[in-house]
């Protein structure tokens, strides 16, 4: 979810940059999408990848797309050198989310997101439950509005091994903010780009299993 719902909310995303997810799962993800040229990824635990490249290869199989070009650096450092306008899609898989001492939380950072993306550009990242930090998320958006001056969005599904509300009947619920800069409007309700769910492509070896443009 986190690479299909800003990657179909734009037309034809070319430049795409993953701050975190050293899995390679969502590198997969991205890998899907045809319109992409260029995949930068972010990561600073080498650790993590070598794990995931020895344990869970179709996870990790995202590193095998000759579009990836990664890079082991602070996910901040890195965005101070990239020129402004650079990406057309940003997505931070770098924290667990709405946890106010990281760094990576700051203003600064997402400042720095947004000077990174074209106008028009669309950044996501993880946001957490809204039935359980409802005023977190708020806060988040908020803040976001004065940054990337585009829209923003709400997202969310459901993931059964995440916490449950015990006052819902829904399973565990992780959700994503999805916001653009001034520019082009975006609609992220509306997948102006949409993937076929039956297509492989790219390194993925299976068709979507969840995202649909419904």
């Amino acid at each position: 979810m986190m690479t299909h719902l800003p990657l179909c909310s734009i037309p034809a995303p070319n430049k795409v940059l993953l701050i975190g997810g050293g899995d390679g799962g969502i590198l997969r993800e991205i890998s899907r999408h045809n319109s992409v040229h260029h995949i930068d990824i972010c990561e600073i635990d080498t650790v993590l990848i070598d794990v995931y490249k020895e344990f869970f290869p179709d996870i990790a199989i995202g590193y095998d797309d000759p579009r990836v070009t990664l890079n082991v650096q602070d996910g901040t450092a890195f965005l101070k050198s990239v020129p402004n306008g650079t990406y057309d899609a940003i997505i931070v898989d770098a924290f667990d989310p709405i946890r106010p001492e990281h760094e990576l939380l700051d203003s600064p950072f997402f400042k720095l997101a947004a000077k990174a993306l074209r106008p028009g550009g669309v950044m996501c990242i993880q946001a957490e439950s809204l039935w359980y930090q409802p005023f977190d998320i708020k806060q988040l958006i908020s803040s976001f509005r004065h940054i990337f001056k585009g829209s923003i969005s709400y997202a969310w599904t459901i993931v059964p091994t995440y916490p449950r509300h015990v006052s819902t009947p829904f399973l565990g619920v992780i959700g994503f903010l999805l916001c653009s800069t001034e520019g082009p409007y975006v609609d992220f309700k509306v997948p102006v780009n949409p993937i076929d769910p039956d297509q492989i492509s790219g390194v993925a070896k299976q068709p979507l299993k969840f995202y649909n443009s419904e």
